[in-house]
């Protein structure tokens, strides 16, 4: 550009854009909150930023370790260089937690989560224990959480297996040690069944918020032994969309079948069912005598214990049920084998511990069929069934097994859960 002399300068608007633009690497904009970062004890480390994408990418190459670091925000250079230009492992932002398992990944931004299973084979109880859990997601505007363990039992209904913790107020390091158990769980539920165990903090004005979760297979655990568990929380899983998942099972019929069959069995089940057979033996007059006991019983029969249910199905509109139980010794002409227990209000895992007694002999029982049934009460309208099973000689699986015990073993008392049906077999009729 050339001025005459005599000529007064003028530069256009273009020109004095071009004038202005400064050379070399664009560098971030430093924000005040930079200075006085916010973070919570158990937030990730700041990661150095993708040369890709970065502002370091655009520095010139002979520039130095030091020049790089004066390009990164305060925050991100005191986290990644210590004195004198080394990389510093013992920064106040290293939140590591040292994890003594195989189940859990370096990951602890959600916090960790130390409890112990045992399933007890012979009474088919799955006894799990909350110890504590350590370095959990603030929830609350006190930087703080009130947290609870809630455990589910997955495939299955949440209400009816769902068991939950005590509460700990104000801590980010809760200490329960308390332990829920699980009836009627079967060596089936073992092989095909996950817990998955859901941290959260409570809130009594608004919702509970989910902090974390973990989720065990059961078929991991072997019977008889105690196993701890201490691992890290993680994000729930995304659910997928019925579109993807048509799309993911298309094509793979026998995929597609197993789930059918699953999802089948889950409709299927009803809950479970704690039942005791005893046939007691006729009591001969000599020895009544000898016992002193001239009033007691002396003839024969079955004696029927009603122990309890577990994740029954839930009926009522509040997610729970009012359950009882009926009894009938098939085939009733006089309608007098009929038997029922108290009602329990508003619960899906009711304990009844009720007997009753049929005075019958051995050759007829065998002859005879033992229908349970499983209802929920209802005020004003028809009660509901729930499930059912029946024992006979002319059972299936394990209400045949349960039923022949009974009767080859007399006096003896059997005690085993049956998983009840939403269809009851047909009484079978006999001449």
């Amino acid at each position: 550009m050339t001025v005459q002399r005599g000529k007064k300068l003028s530069i256009s608007i273009q020109e004095h854009m071009a004038i202005d633009v400064c050379p070399g690497p664009i560098r971030p904009i430093q924000q005040i909150s930079a200075y006085f970062p916010r973070l919570s004890p158990t937030s990730p480390t700041p990661t150095s930023p993708n040369p890709s994408s970065s502002p370091v990418a655009l520095s010139p190459p002979a520039g130095s370790a030091m020049g790089r670091a004066h390009l990164l925000s305060p925050l991100q250079a005191h986290s990644r260089w210590g004195p004198g230009g080394s990389s510093s492992q013992n920064s106040s932002m290293d939140t590591s937690v040292e994890i003594n398992s195989d189940d859990s990944d370096d990951c602890t931004a959600l916090g960790t989560l130390e409890f112990e299973l045992r399933y007890d084979q012979s009474s088919s109880e799955l006894h799990c224990t909350m110890l504590r859990a350590k370095g959990l997601k603030p929830m609350d505007f006190n930087g703080l959480a009130d947290p609870y363990v809630k455990l589910h039992l997955l495939p299955g209904a949440s209400k009816a297996n769902k068991l939950k913790t005590k509460t700990i107020r104000n801590s980010l390091n809760p200490v329960w040690n308390e332990t829920l158990t699980y009836f009627g769980i079967t060596e089936e539920d073992m092989h095909r069944k996950t817990l998955r165990l859901t941290v959260c903090d409570e809130d009594k004005l608004t919702h509970n918020e989910l902090i974390g979760e973990s989720r065990v297979p059961l078929k991991r655990m072997k019977p008889n032994q105690t196993k701890h568990f201490h691992t890290c929380l993680e994000h729930p899983p995304p659910l997928p969309s019925p579109t993807a998942m048509g799309e993911a099972l298309r094509g793979i019929s026998c995929y597609l079948r197993e789930w059918e069959n699953e999802q089948l069995h889950s409709l299927e089940e009803r809950g479970r069912l704690l039942l005791s057979l005893q046939f007691l033996p006729p009591v001969c007059p000599d020895d009544t005598d000898a016992d002193g006991g001239g009033e007691s019983r002396r003839s024969g029969g079955l004696c029927v214990g009603v122990k309890r249910c577990a994740h029954l199905a839930a009926m009522d509109v509040n997610g729970f049920s009012d359950p009882y139980v009926k009894i009938y010794l098939k085939p009733d002409i006089q309608k007098k084998s009929k038997h029922k227990t108290a009602v329990m209000k508003k619960t899906l895992n009711p304990e009844f511990n009720e007997e009753f007694f049929y005075e019958i002999s051995l050759s007829e029982l065998s002859k005879k069929t033992l229908e349970v049934t499983v209802w929920d009460h209802d005020l004003g309208r028809s009660n509901d069934f729930i499930g059912g099973v029946c024992f006979s000689c002319r059972s299936q699986g394990d209400a045949l097994r349960h039923w022949m015990d009974c009767l080859k073993n007399k006096g003896q008392r059997v005690e085993r859960w049956h998983v009840l049906t939403n269809e009851l077999p047909r009484s079978f009729v006999h001449s």
